[in-house]
């Protein structure tokens, strides 16, 4: 089995990158959606939140209300380095596992979304790395367009991860996208194609 992570700075296409990559066969374990079930009322993440942050964050229905969390973590590095402490250890622990049923599932292609991949220093734990980028301004754009964020707010998310300059050189695979979604989809195929080879290789050198 082939591990491969997927990344990309705030607004940059990874998600429709990882669609796209799950349309040609790969198995996506998505740390978004892990961190969502993380957080849910009665688990313990959620306990610690609401703790930390107050009642304040919470909805109408008593779960957590991310965009009010959001804009008290993304302002302050601080307070997000806490909110990851707390999360980051049970998406650990969920991702691991699916990792695992996949590998006894006998899965040949398994990619792991993780928009902070190299924030929290996990390059070594894939077999191959794939980075999802566009500009600055670009990006920008399209979180104040596509989720209708400030444009303050959306500035704040984006200059609390790493420079996507210094992930584009400690990337196995970059795929730049700035043009159309045909465009995309043929930098996938070849990212794909080079992905098939690679995990390959490691299945004959297994026999």
């Amino acid at each position: 089995m082939l591990l491969v992570g997927l990344t990309g700075n705030i607004g940059s296409g990874k998600s429709t990158v990882a669609q796209l990559l799950s349309e040609r066969g790969a198995t996506i374990i998505d740390a978004d959606v892990l961190a969502r079930r993380a957080v849910e009322l009665g688990t313990t993440a959620y306990a610690a939140i609401v703790e930390r942050w107050g009642t304040s964050i919470l909805a109408a229905d008593g779960l957590i209300d991310r965009t009010a969390l959001r804009r008290i973590v993304f302002s302050e590095p601080q307070e997000l380095e806490q909110l990851n402490s707390i999360v980051h250890p049970e998406v650990e622990r969920m991702r691991a596992a699916l990792v695992e049923l996949a590998r006894q599932r006998g899965d040949r292609l398994v990619v792991c979304d993780i928009p902070l991949l190299f924030e929290r220093r996990m390059t070594d734990d894939f077999d191959r790395i794939v980075l999802v980028d566009a500009p600055r301004p670009v990006r920008l754009e399209r979180l104040v367009r596509e989720r209708g964020l400030r444009e303050t707010e959306a500035m704040d998310m984006i200059v609390a991860q790493m420079p996507a300059e210094l992930k584009r050189a400690r990337a196995d695979f970059v795929i730049d996208n700035i043009g159309t979604l045909t465009q995309l989809d043929q930098r996938v195929t070849e990212v794909w194609s080079a992905l098939l080879a690679a995990a390959e290789t490691r299945e004959t050198a297994a026999v």
